[in-house]
Protein backbone atom coordinates (compact mmCIF):
# COMPACT_ATOMS: atom_id res chain seq x y z
CA UNK A 1 0.00 0.00 0.00
CA UNK A 2 0.73 3.55 -1.20
CA UNK A 3 1.71 6.18 1.96
CA UNK A 4 -1.05 8.00 -0.02
CA UNK A 5 -3.62 4.73 -0.21
CA UNK A 6 -2.41 4.38 3.55
CA UNK A 7 -2.97 7.95 4.13
CA UNK A 8 -6.75 7.32 2.95
CA UNK A 9 -7.50 4.00 4.81
CA UNK A 10 -6.46 6.05 8.00
CA UNK A 11 -8.58 9.01 7.07
CA UNK A 12 -12.01 6.73 5.82
CA UNK A 13 -11.92 4.06 8.02
CA UNK A 14 -12.10 5.62 11.41
CA UNK A 15 -15.04 8.08 9.51
CA UNK A 16 -16.88 5.51 7.98
CA UNK A 17 -17.00 3.19 11.18
CA UNK A 18 -17.84 6.44 13.49
CA UNK A 19 -20.53 7.43 11.09
CA UNK A 20 -22.15 3.83 11.36
CA UNK A 21 -21.49 3.32 14.76
CA UNK A 22 -23.45 7.14 15.72
CA UNK A 23 -26.25 6.13 13.12
CA UNK A 24 -27.06 2.19 14.52
CA UNK A 25 -26.60 4.02 18.34
CA UNK A 26 -29.19 7.01 17.50
CA UNK A 27 -31.49 4.10 15.49
CA UNK A 28 -31.86 1.69 18.55
CA UNK A 29 -32.37 4.95 20.91
CA UNK A 30 -35.37 6.53 18.89
CA UNK A 31 -36.86 3.84 18.59
CA UNK A 32 -37.33 2.73 22.39
CA UNK A 33 -36.98 6.27 23.67
CA UNK A 34 -40.25 7.23 21.07
CA UNK A 35 -42.39 4.74 22.77
CA UNK A 36 -41.22 4.54 26.28
CA UNK A 37 -43.36 6.39 28.06
CA UNK A 38 -46.26 4.43 26.23
CA UNK A 39 -43.91 1.62 27.87
CA UNK A 40 -43.94 2.56 31.28
CA UNK A 41 -47.96 3.67 31.10
CA UNK A 42 -49.33 0.36 29.48
CA UNK A 43 -46.98 -2.46 30.14
CA UNK A 44 -45.34 -1.54 33.54
CA UNK A 45 -48.48 0.50 35.12
CA UNK A 46 -46.94 3.65 35.52
CA UNK A 47 -48.81 6.74 37.11
CA UNK A 48 -47.88 10.33 35.28
CA UNK A 49 -45.66 11.26 38.32
CA UNK A 50 -43.56 8.35 38.07
CA UNK A 51 -42.96 8.38 34.57
CA UNK A 52 -41.94 11.71 35.46
CA UNK A 53 -39.89 10.67 37.61
CA UNK A 54 -38.58 7.53 35.69
CA UNK A 55 -37.08 10.27 32.84
CA UNK A 56 -35.41 12.32 35.48
CA UNK A 57 -33.50 9.52 37.22
CA UNK A 58 -32.54 8.54 33.67
CA UNK A 59 -31.36 11.94 32.62
CA UNK A 60 -29.42 12.19 35.96
CA UNK A 61 -27.90 8.63 35.19
CA UNK A 62 -26.67 10.06 31.95
CA UNK A 63 -25.20 12.77 33.28
CA UNK A 64 -23.31 11.35 36.10
CA UNK A 65 -21.80 8.64 33.79
CA UNK A 66 -20.97 11.27 31.51
CA UNK A 67 -19.31 13.02 33.66
CA UNK A 68 -17.18 10.01 35.05
CA UNK A 69 -16.37 8.40 31.47
CA UNK A 70 -15.40 12.29 30.31
CA UNK A 71 -12.67 12.84 32.76
CA UNK A 72 -11.66 9.27 32.89
CA UNK A 73 -11.07 9.44 28.37
CA UNK A 74 -9.04 12.71 29.07
CA UNK A 75 -6.33 10.82 31.26
CA UNK A 76 -6.61 7.67 29.22
CA UNK A 77 -8.44 7.82 25.41
CA UNK A 78 -9.83 4.33 25.04
CA UNK A 79 -12.92 2.54 22.82
CA UNK A 80 -13.64 0.74 25.81
CA UNK A 81 -16.11 3.16 27.46
CA UNK A 82 -18.36 3.38 24.39
CA UNK A 83 -18.40 -0.22 24.12
CA UNK A 84 -19.15 -1.12 27.37
CA UNK A 85 -21.83 1.44 28.44
CA UNK A 86 -23.65 0.68 24.70
CA UNK A 87 -23.16 -2.63 25.80
CA UNK A 88 -24.64 -2.45 29.05
CA UNK A 89 -27.40 -0.34 27.97
CA UNK A 90 -28.03 -3.22 25.50
CA UNK A 91 -28.27 -5.61 28.34
CA UNK A 92 -30.59 -3.32 30.03
CA UNK A 93 -33.06 -3.36 27.00
CA UNK A 94 -32.73 -7.19 26.85
CA UNK A 95 -33.98 -7.03 30.50
CA UNK A 96 -36.70 -4.60 30.63
CA UNK A 97 -39.70 -6.48 29.28
CA UNK A 98 -39.50 -8.65 31.89
CA UNK A 99 -39.44 -5.72 34.69
CA UNK A 100 -42.63 -4.12 36.23
CA UNK A 101 -41.46 -3.27 39.65
CA UNK A 102 -41.00 0.49 40.02
CA UNK A 103 -38.27 0.40 42.07
CA UNK A 104 -36.64 -1.94 39.94
CA UNK A 105 -37.65 0.73 37.40
CA UNK A 106 -35.60 3.29 38.87
CA UNK A 107 -32.21 1.19 39.91
CA UNK A 108 -32.15 0.18 35.84
CA UNK A 109 -32.62 3.85 35.13
CA UNK A 110 -29.67 4.92 36.94
CA UNK A 111 -27.54 2.36 36.02
CA UNK A 112 -28.10 0.18 32.97
CA UNK A 113 -30.41 2.48 30.81
CA UNK A 114 -28.49 5.75 32.04
CA UNK A 115 -25.43 4.53 31.30
CA UNK A 116 -26.25 4.82 27.37
CA UNK A 117 -26.50 8.75 27.85
CA UNK A 118 -22.62 8.70 28.53
CA UNK A 119 -22.31 6.68 24.59
CA UNK A 120 -23.18 9.35 22.50
CA UNK A 121 -20.47 11.73 24.19
CA UNK A 122 -18.32 9.27 24.08
CA UNK A 123 -17.96 8.63 20.47
CA UNK A 124 -17.54 12.14 19.16
CA UNK A 125 -14.84 12.28 21.99
CA UNK A 126 -13.55 9.07 20.32
CA UNK A 127 -13.54 11.17 16.88
CA UNK A 128 -11.76 13.85 17.56
CA UNK A 129 -9.04 11.79 19.38
CA UNK A 130 -8.89 9.35 16.50
CA UNK A 131 -9.06 11.98 13.63
CA UNK A 132 -7.07 14.68 15.55
CA UNK A 133 -7.14 18.18 15.10
CA UNK A 134 -6.92 18.56 11.33
CA UNK A 135 -9.15 18.87 8.95
CA UNK A 136 -10.75 15.33 9.58
CA UNK A 137 -11.21 16.07 12.69
CA UNK A 138 -12.88 19.44 12.84
CA UNK A 139 -15.48 17.53 10.29
CA UNK A 140 -15.74 14.67 12.35
CA UNK A 141 -18.63 17.12 14.89
CA UNK A 142 -20.48 17.90 11.90
CA UNK A 143 -20.19 14.94 10.06
CA UNK A 144 -21.43 12.41 13.37
CA UNK A 145 -24.11 14.92 14.41
CA UNK A 146 -25.56 14.31 11.04
CA UNK A 147 -25.87 10.42 11.42
CA UNK A 148 -27.57 10.88 15.13
CA UNK A 149 -30.33 13.23 12.59
CA UNK A 150 -30.75 10.51 9.91
CA UNK A 151 -31.16 7.70 12.40
CA UNK A 152 -33.95 9.84 14.62
CA UNK A 153 -35.67 10.65 10.60
CA UNK A 154 -36.14 6.86 10.31
CA UNK A 155 -35.77 4.98 13.86
CA UNK A 156 -38.77 5.77 15.33
CA UNK A 157 -40.99 4.57 11.30
CA UNK A 158 -38.82 0.61 12.36
CA UNK A 159 -39.49 1.09 16.01
CA UNK A 160 -43.59 1.62 15.10
CA UNK A 161 -43.16 -1.07 12.63
CA UNK A 162 -41.69 -3.68 15.41
CA UNK A 163 -44.17 -2.59 18.06
CA UNK A 164 -47.47 -3.10 15.22
CA UNK A 165 -45.77 -6.41 14.77
CA UNK A 166 -44.22 -7.87 17.78
CA UNK A 167 -45.64 -5.50 20.54
CA UNK A 168 -43.04 -3.65 23.34
CA UNK A 169 -41.01 -6.96 24.13
CA UNK A 170 -39.95 -7.55 20.49
CA UNK A 171 -39.54 -3.49 20.09
CA UNK A 172 -37.00 -3.48 23.05
CA UNK A 173 -35.12 -6.80 22.04
CA UNK A 174 -34.77 -5.42 18.85
CA UNK A 175 -33.27 -1.82 19.96
CA UNK A 176 -31.28 -3.92 21.97
CA UNK A 177 -29.68 -6.17 19.07
CA UNK A 178 -28.94 -2.67 17.27
CA UNK A 179 -26.98 -1.47 20.27
CA UNK A 180 -25.00 -4.45 20.28
CA UNK A 181 -24.22 -3.72 16.87
CA UNK A 182 -23.04 -0.36 17.36
CA UNK A 183 -20.70 -1.70 20.15
CA UNK A 184 -19.28 -4.03 17.72
CA UNK A 185 -19.00 -1.13 14.87
CA UNK A 186 -16.96 0.78 17.41
CA UNK A 187 -14.11 -2.08 17.44
CA UNK A 188 -13.41 -1.43 13.71
CA UNK A 189 -12.18 2.22 15.12
CA UNK A 190 -8.58 2.16 15.52
CA UNK A 191 -7.31 2.88 19.18
CA UNK A 192 -6.76 6.43 20.28
CA UNK A 193 -2.94 7.14 20.79
CA UNK A 194 -1.51 9.06 23.78
CA UNK A 195 -2.78 12.42 24.21
CA UNK A 196 -1.18 15.69 26.28
CA UNK A 197 -2.53 15.27 29.81
CA UNK A 198 -5.39 17.65 30.27
CA UNK A 199 -5.71 19.70 33.07
CA UNK A 200 -8.19 22.77 33.74
CA UNK A 201 -9.03 24.36 30.91
CA UNK A 202 -8.39 27.89 31.05
CA UNK A 203 -10.72 30.43 33.35
CA UNK A 204 -12.45 26.65 34.10
CA UNK A 205 -16.27 25.43 33.32
CA UNK A 206 -17.35 27.92 30.60
CA UNK A 207 -20.92 29.05 33.03
CA UNK A 208 -22.22 31.29 30.34
CA UNK A 209 -21.73 29.11 27.16
CA UNK A 210 -23.35 25.69 29.02
CA UNK A 211 -25.94 27.60 30.32
CA UNK A 212 -26.88 29.24 26.70
CA UNK A 213 -26.84 25.50 25.55
CA UNK A 214 -28.99 24.34 28.31
CA UNK A 215 -31.27 27.35 27.85
CA UNK A 216 -31.27 26.22 23.81
CA UNK A 217 -32.07 22.44 24.58
CA UNK A 218 -34.53 23.09 26.87
CA UNK A 219 -36.30 25.34 24.91
CA UNK A 220 -35.93 22.09 22.09
CA UNK A 221 -37.27 19.68 24.24
CA UNK A 222 -40.23 21.89 25.66
CA UNK A 223 -41.36 22.86 22.57
CA UNK A 224 -41.26 19.37 21.14
CA UNK A 225 -43.81 18.96 23.73
CA UNK A 226 -45.99 21.65 23.54
CA UNK A 227 -46.25 21.40 19.41
CA UNK A 228 -48.11 18.49 19.09
CA UNK A 229 -50.51 19.69 21.09
CA UNK A 230 -50.89 23.14 19.83
CA UNK A 231 -51.41 21.82 16.40
CA UNK A 232 -53.97 20.10 17.35
CA UNK A 233 -55.87 21.50 19.76
CA UNK A 234 -55.37 25.57 19.18
CA UNK A 235 -55.37 25.01 15.03
CA UNK A 236 -57.49 21.50 14.94
CA UNK A 237 -54.93 20.15 12.15
CA UNK A 238 -55.18 16.37 12.42
CA UNK A 239 -52.48 14.53 14.13
CA UNK A 240 -50.53 12.88 10.88
CA UNK A 241 -49.55 16.82 10.47
CA UNK A 242 -47.45 16.33 13.48
CA UNK A 243 -45.55 13.54 12.07
CA UNK A 244 -44.93 15.73 8.36
CA UNK A 245 -43.77 18.35 10.94
CA UNK A 246 -41.03 16.60 12.61
CA UNK A 247 -40.03 14.54 9.60
CA UNK A 248 -39.63 17.85 7.36
CA UNK A 249 -37.84 18.84 10.54
CA UNK A 250 -35.24 15.69 10.74
CA UNK A 251 -34.74 16.01 6.80
CA UNK A 252 -33.71 19.77 6.78
CA UNK A 253 -30.96 18.96 9.94
CA UNK A 254 -29.73 16.21 7.87
CA UNK A 255 -28.83 18.43 5.03
CA UNK A 256 -27.95 21.33 7.57
CA UNK A 257 -25.56 19.35 9.20
CA UNK A 258 -23.64 18.13 6.12
CA UNK A 259 -23.69 21.62 5.16
CA UNK A 260 -21.61 22.75 7.98
CA UNK A 261 -18.97 20.23 7.28
CA UNK A 262 -17.84 22.14 4.30
CA UNK A 263 -18.15 25.50 5.81
CA UNK A 264 -14.40 27.11 5.66
CA UNK A 265 -12.32 27.28 8.56
CA UNK A 266 -12.21 31.27 7.70
CA UNK A 267 -16.34 31.57 8.69
CA UNK A 268 -16.22 32.32 12.73
CA UNK A 269 -17.29 29.30 14.93
CA UNK A 270 -19.02 31.93 16.89
CA UNK A 271 -20.96 33.78 14.41
CA UNK A 272 -22.59 30.67 12.98
CA UNK A 273 -23.72 28.93 16.25
CA UNK A 274 -25.09 32.81 17.35
CA UNK A 275 -27.04 32.01 13.84
CA UNK A 276 -28.45 28.68 14.88
CA UNK A 277 -29.91 30.55 18.02
CA UNK A 278 -31.22 33.22 15.62
CA UNK A 279 -32.89 30.63 13.50
CA UNK A 280 -34.50 28.97 16.88
CA UNK A 281 -35.86 32.04 17.36
CA UNK A 282 -37.45 33.08 14.38
CA UNK A 283 -38.87 29.29 14.26
CA UNK A 284 -40.88 30.20 17.47
CA UNK A 285 -41.68 33.52 16.53
CA UNK A 286 -43.36 32.31 13.10
CA UNK A 287 -44.76 29.49 14.92
CA UNK A 288 -47.15 31.36 17.20
CA UNK A 289 -48.37 33.54 14.57
CA UNK A 290 -49.30 30.34 12.36
CA UNK A 291 -52.88 30.07 11.42
CA UNK A 292 -51.61 26.86 8.77
CA UNK A 293 -49.68 24.21 8.13
CA UNK A 294 -47.91 25.55 5.14
CA UNK A 295 -46.22 28.35 7.55
CA UNK A 296 -45.63 25.57 10.62
CA UNK A 297 -43.57 23.42 7.67
CA UNK A 298 -41.52 26.78 7.26
CA UNK A 299 -40.88 27.19 10.40
CA UNK A 300 -40.01 23.24 10.89
CA UNK A 301 -37.28 24.26 8.66
CA UNK A 302 -35.89 27.30 10.47
CA UNK A 303 -36.21 24.87 13.64
CA UNK A 304 -34.29 21.86 11.58
CA UNK A 305 -31.54 24.42 10.52
CA UNK A 306 -31.26 26.30 14.34
CA UNK A 307 -30.75 22.46 16.05
CA UNK A 308 -28.22 21.33 13.01
CA UNK A 309 -26.08 24.38 13.47
CA UNK A 310 -26.14 24.67 17.64
CA UNK A 311 -26.15 20.56 18.17
CA UNK A 312 -23.09 20.12 15.63
CA UNK A 313 -21.29 23.41 15.28
CA UNK A 314 -21.56 24.00 19.35
CA UNK A 315 -19.74 20.44 19.93
CA UNK A 316 -16.80 21.20 18.14
CA UNK A 317 -16.92 24.83 19.65
CA UNK A 318 -16.61 22.85 23.11
CA UNK A 319 -13.85 20.96 22.02
CA UNK A 320 -11.82 23.64 20.35
CA UNK A 321 -12.08 25.80 23.97
CA UNK A 322 -11.64 23.49 26.08
CA UNK A 323 -8.75 21.29 24.27
CA UNK A 324 -6.69 19.00 24.71
CA UNK A 325 -9.73 17.71 27.45
CA UNK A 326 -12.01 16.59 24.40
CA UNK A 327 -13.66 13.79 26.19
CA UNK A 328 -14.60 16.61 29.21
CA UNK A 329 -15.76 19.06 26.32
CA UNK A 330 -17.91 16.84 24.48
CA UNK A 331 -19.44 16.05 27.85
CA UNK A 332 -20.26 18.81 29.16
CA UNK A 333 -21.95 19.95 25.85
CA UNK A 334 -23.99 16.43 26.09
CA UNK A 335 -24.61 17.11 29.60
CA UNK A 336 -26.13 20.56 28.75
CA UNK A 337 -28.63 19.15 26.54
CA UNK A 338 -29.40 16.58 29.38
CA UNK A 339 -29.93 18.91 31.57
CA UNK A 340 -32.28 20.93 29.12
CA UNK A 341 -34.46 18.01 28.60
CA UNK A 342 -34.78 17.25 32.28
CA UNK A 343 -35.64 20.95 33.21
CA UNK A 344 -38.28 20.60 29.99
CA UNK A 345 -40.51 18.17 31.70
CA UNK A 346 -41.49 19.71 34.47
CA UNK A 347 -41.72 23.09 33.14
CA UNK A 348 -43.87 21.93 29.65
CA UNK A 349 -46.48 20.83 32.33
CA UNK A 350 -46.49 24.05 34.37
CA UNK A 351 -46.56 26.03 31.54
CA UNK A 352 -49.12 24.69 29.22
CA UNK A 353 -51.68 24.21 31.83
CA UNK A 354 -51.56 27.41 33.50
CA UNK A 355 -50.91 29.88 30.20
CA UNK A 356 -51.65 28.02 27.34
CA UNK A 357 -50.10 26.14 24.34
CA UNK A 358 -49.20 29.20 22.29
CA UNK A 359 -48.12 30.94 25.09
CA UNK A 360 -45.87 28.39 26.11
CA UNK A 361 -44.55 28.17 22.57
CA UNK A 362 -43.67 31.73 22.82
CA UNK A 363 -41.75 31.53 26.34
CA UNK A 364 -39.53 28.71 24.59
CA UNK A 365 -38.70 31.28 21.89
CA UNK A 366 -37.66 33.75 24.71
CA UNK A 367 -35.44 30.64 26.51
CA UNK A 368 -33.99 30.77 23.25
CA UNK A 369 -32.86 34.13 22.98
CA UNK A 370 -31.76 34.69 26.63
CA UNK A 371 -29.65 31.01 25.69
CA UNK A 372 -28.32 33.03 22.83
CA UNK A 373 -27.73 36.28 24.51
CA UNK A 374 -25.41 33.80 27.45
CA UNK A 375 -23.81 32.37 24.48
CA UNK A 376 -22.60 35.27 22.78
CA UNK A 377 -21.44 36.99 26.35
CA UNK A 378 -19.45 33.90 27.19
CA UNK A 379 -18.09 33.49 23.47
CA UNK A 380 -17.12 36.89 24.09
CA UNK A 381 -15.56 36.80 27.58
CA UNK A 382 -13.39 33.40 26.50
CA UNK A 383 -11.76 35.13 23.04
CA UNK A 384 -10.90 38.24 25.28
CA UNK A 385 -9.58 36.10 28.10
CA UNK A 386 -7.32 34.14 25.47
CA UNK A 387 -6.61 37.08 23.10
CA UNK A 388 -6.96 40.55 25.14
CA UNK A 389 -5.62 42.69 22.54
CA UNK A 390 -7.98 41.90 19.84
CA UNK A 391 -11.63 42.13 19.62
CA UNK A 392 -13.66 38.97 18.88
CA UNK A 393 -15.07 38.40 15.69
Amino acid sequence: MSPEESDRYEDHVPTVALFAAVLLLGIADSMVNSYIVLFGADVAGLTPLQIGEWASVFAIGGITTGWWLGRLFDRRPARTYAIGVILVGSAGYLLLPRVSSFPVLLLMAATMLGALGAAFPQLFALARSVLGEGAAGQRSAPLLRSAWSLAWAGGPLLGALVLSQGGYSWLMWTAAGVFLASALTVLVVPRPGPVVAAGASPGGTPVLLTMGVTLFFTAMFAGGVALPLFVTRALHQQPASVGLLFSVCAAVEVVATLGLAVVPARFSQRAVILSGFGFFVCYYALTVVSSDLLMLVIGQVLRGVGIAIVGAAGIRYFQDLLAPATGRATTLFANASTAGLLVSGILTGVAVEHVGYRSTLLLCGVAAAVGGVAFALGSRRQADRRHPETVCR
